[in-house]
């Protein structure tokens, strides 16, 4: 039976038996120092022999299991059901979309950021049948979606995309290319993409070392190359001024085509300079479909048996006999 959980991220609250275990026996020893300072060793005993230590405990330990109970009922266990997936033909792709500052850049219209938005949106549209992650970067990157065949999803974090979502300023290429592998199974057969969004200023020279990393894994990096030679300069949004250098100098971020070029070179994939988001698309798209595709399961839209009533209906059960037992000793007749 290959049993799934929905929620598997809520195994951390089992956190919170050994500290259960540690405040009990904590009790444990302060109940023992209470009943040592009440006064004469054998009044005490007396009044307290009925009181049982083994039931005490057997009450804390159904709790405990009623916990871990209620904890896997929350994690959603679940199994496949008859199958209403389908199975289809595709790649996976990582989208890697630069967040700098440099990218709010007028140079295209209406910005650069928003010119790599539209692209993102007609590309995913154009291809039906691949999966999507998307990894967000600037001086620093993190995996925004993982792989999913949710298009509408990938659609809607893309176009809600600012710099304020990588509060590290600066472009550090070579940590979105990493990110962007990471986001690939390493056991997975299907052919692996990266398209990455950026006008190429990189803060970092490790770039081209990277990019041969991930063609060593059989990994095409597209890059999509946004702004112009010339450049402009550009509004840093925290003093809605120009964004100045140290020198105090106005800033002007020109595209860098030379390092997008290599990187798309060494894991043979194709750079394109985005200037109309419709052409950019198709020559991409024309790019690919020379790679091969495999199928995958459609787990998206899977049928699942779920399982949760059934953890849920012993905690119950426990809870109820944990009631019922009582802390004191039977008395003899």
């Amino acid at each position: 039976m290959n049993i799934q959980f929905q929620y598997y991220s809520y195994w951390t609250l089992l956190a919170a038996i050994p500290v259960g275990v540690f405040f009990f026996i904590l009790l444990l020893r302060w109940k023992k120092k209470v009943l040592g300072r009440m006064g004469d060793i054998k009044l005490v005993q007396a009044l307290t022999d009925n009181f049982s230590r083994k039931l005490f405990a057997a009450k804390w330990g159904l709790f405990s299991v009623a916990f871990m109970l209620g904890v896997l009922a929350v994690m959603n266990p679940r199994i496949p059901g008859a199958s209403e997936s389908s199975s289809q033909k595709g790649i996976d792709i990582v989208l890697a979309l630069d967040l700098s500052k440099s990218m709010l850049s007028t140079d295209v219209p209406t910005s650069r950021l928003e010119k790599a938005k539209e692209f993102i949106s007609k590309l995913i549209d154009k291809l039906p049948d691949d999966r999507f992650a998307l990894v967000w970067f600037a001086g620093s990157a993190y995996l925004q979606m993982p792989l999913s065949i949710d298009e509408e999803a990938a659609k809607m974090y893309a176009s809600t995309a600012d710099p304020d979502a990588v509060p590290v300023p600066g472009t550090v290429i070579s940590q979105a290319l990493e990110k962007s592998s990471s986001a690939f199974s390493d056991t997975d057969e299907r052919f692996k993409v990266v398209i990455l969004l950026t006008d190429g200023e990189d803060h970092d020279p490790d770039a081209v070392k990277t990019a041969n990393t991930l063609a060593e894994k059989g990994i095409m990096v597209n890059t999509i190359g946004i702004g112009t030679l010339q450049g402009t300069s550009f509004t840093d949004p925290a003093t809605n001024n120009l964004k100045k250098d140290e020198q105090g100098n106005t800033v002007i971020s020109k595209l860098n085509e030379d390092e997008l070029k290599k990187i798309a070179d060494i894991t043979k994939g194709i750079y394109i300079h985005l200037q109309n988001s419709d052409e950019a698309v198709s020559g991409l798209t024309s790019y690919l479909s020379r790679v091969p595709r495999k199928a995958f399961l459609d787990k998206y839209n899977m049928d699942y048996r779920t399982l949760y009533f059934w953890p849920a209906a012993i905690l119950l059960l426990l809870l109820v006999v944990e009631t019922i037992i009582p802390e004191r000793k039977r008395e003899s007749a």
